[in-house]
């Protein structure tokens, strides 16, 4: 009977210390489970926050370039219908030169001059005639400053800015006749066909200008479509490289 009770108390311990093992072991499991989750939930959270960053920053990026585009479409615009429609319209485009024949200050006009609210008062500036010849047909016809010059009276060579002192006035019409008379070989612009008997010193609206004032929204549109297309490339690359990552080896 000893030994019977010997034999139960050893099969009960080796049941409890197998139990017990087994205890420990899924205890751990269970633990690496728990980590394994909390580690996988975070870096999930963590990827989550990185795409959603990542998308307002494209989407910040495309909102950029499409203002940038449309900016310049707009400058494209006003451009258009005010240089371009004057430069295509100008018929004063033939470049030569020109000697000053007489350069004289004529009659006094009459202007008139903001001093206030509802308050005008007139004044006067003198008249500069300029009369050149063109060197390579050799017409004389009257020399304008520039189109803006020609638009507002055809007769007289500059029209300054009205003001009080009409002496001031008379003193810069003056200076600009002496300098006139000092540089009698002046570069010039006309029309070969001569239907417009005017003779232009300056070009508001010349191809340098037009240039220029063309430069600026072209690179503003040239940088915005490149942005939206980083932007693009960008998110194509990004789905590329998911799906080969989804690809089983």
């Amino acid at each position: 009977m000893c030994v019977w009770l010997s034999k139960d108390l050893f099969v009960f311990r080796s049941f409890k210390k197998m139990f017990f093992v087994k205890g420990v072991k899924t205890a751990r499991v269970t633990q690496q489970r728990v980590i394994y989750k909390t580690l996988r939930g975070n870096e999930l959270k963590d990827k989550k926050r990185t795409e959603t960053a990542l998308k307002a920053g494209e989407d910040r990026a495309i909102l950029l370039g499409l203002g940038m585009v449309f900016s310049s479409v707009m400058m494209y615009f006003v451009i258009c219908i005010t240089m371009v429609r004057a430069y295509a319209e100008s018929v004063l485009t033939d470049e030569t030169t020109c000697t000053v024949l007489n350069s004289t200050l004529t009659k006094d006009i009459n202007c008139s001059y903001n001093c206030g609210s509802d308050c005008w008062r007139s004044s006067k500036f003198p008249c500069l005639q300029v009369y050149v010849s063109l060197n390579a047909t050799g017409r004389i016809g009257l020399l304008s400053h520039n189109e803006e010059m020609l638009d507002i009276s055809s007769e007289c060579f500059y029209v300054p800015k009205c003001q009080k002192d009409h002496t001031a006035l008379h003193v810069m019409i003056q200076n600009i006749s002496e300098h006139l008379r000092m540089h009698q070989q002046v570069t010039c612009y006309h029309d070969s066909n001569e239907h417009q008997g005017s003779i232009l010193l300056n070009r508001l609206y010349g191809s340098s200008t037009l240039f220029h004032s063309l430069f600026w929204p072209s690179c503003m549109l040239s940088g915005g479509t490149l942005i939206i297309l980083m932007v693009k490339l960008t998110q194509y690359l990004s789905i590329l490289c998911e799906q080969i990552g989804r690809t089983p080896k």
